[in-house]
């Protein structure tokens, strides 16, 4: 395991350094400043802003000033939020998204999967195609509809809970989570059901039938462990995208979390913190696909990790 653990970490280098290169091009690239204002700066202001931040030095100089820093774990200041470096940014607002990412992520996976068993023992029934339909409504149906619908609904009609910020204390979660959640267990519950509708097709299964082991048990014991397998590999890139924030989410209710600094970023073409965003979700995702790899083996022993 260890050996398997050493490989993927030594890919994971090579990957962040295309990640990091990609990004920092990228946002060259893109028209504008961070020092662009309304009001136009005097040449020489500009030029003395731009030497402070090494920006009037060749692009390839700052590309590999940049790499040298990262290597040392240093991000740069932000260029637009005055006196924070990009990691004292990532510390102050990571909690946010972090809470509403582990939230959203359990309540889909609970209400995901037990949908998903649940259509597979009623396979073609009444109860399949209710859960089936229900799935297909919260794939189609994108998070800037449902957040303003619920919005309107439960904060501005009934008054139940807080429609923006942070004011409300754990009720300001509630909303949030939901709309997070409500795609992933379309999702989950798919995958759930297919899975299960295949397992309980088997031969292991019918076996322990004929012993006369109860159904109950074949499902949680037998049946569940084997049906998850392909859940366990989508939720790896999926954790990551709930655990650094919504872009949609964050912006509507207006939650100081890391989906929201980023749009803000970037449209502020604030670079370093961009691109200390993107590097934290690059190495995010690689971390999760690694747990998840570990974990498909602790479920199948049929895998060997070496």
């Amino acid at each position: 395991m260890l050996r398997f653990i050493g490989r993927r970490l030594l890919v994971a280098l090579p990957t962040l350094f295309l990640v990091v290169t990609v990004a920092f091009f990228m946002m060259r690239a893109a028209p504008g400043s961070p020092f662009d204002t309304d009001r136009k700066l005097p040449p020489e202001i500009e030029k003395n802003v731009m030497a402070k931040y090494g920006m009037d030095r060749p692009l390839v100089v700052q590309y590999a000033d940049y790499l040298k820093d990262v290597a040392h774990g240093d991000f740069g200041p932000s260029l637009k939020y005055k006196d924070k470096t990009v990691l004292e940014i990532l510390a102050e607002n990571y909690g946010v998204s972090l809470r509403l990412g582990l939230a959203a992520i359990v309540l889909a996976g609970v209400i995901g999967v037990s949908l998903g068993v649940l259509a597979a023992l009623r396979q073609n029934k009444s109860t399949d195609y209710a859960v089936m339909t229900v799935a297909i409504l919260g794939v189609c149906i994108p998070t800037f509809v449902t957040a303003p619908l619920l919005v309107l609904t439960f904060g501005s009609w009934l008054g139940w809970f807080p429609t923006a910020g942070l004011s409300g204390g754990v009720r300001a979660y509630v909303l949030p989570v939901i709309v997070l959640a409500l795609p992933q267990v379309a999702i989950i519950s798919r995958l759930t059901r297919a899975g299960m509708i295949e397992v309980l097709r088997s031969n292991y299964v019918r076996t322990a039938r004929a012993k006369g082991l109860p159904e109950h048990r074949i499902v949680t014991r037998h049946a569940l462990r084997a049906a998850i397998l392909p859940l366990v590999s989508y939720l790896g890139p999926a954790c990551a995208g709930l655990l650094t924030g919504s872009l949609v989410v964050e912006k509507i209710f207006n939650l100081p979390g890391l989906g929201k600094f980023f749009v803000i970023s970037a449209l502020q073409r604030d670079y370093t913190v961009v691109m200390g965003m993107v590097i934290f979700y690059a190495a995010l995702i690689l971390a999760l696909n690694l747990i998840a790899d570990l974990l498909y083996a602790a479920l199948d022993p049929r895998v060997r990790l070496a």
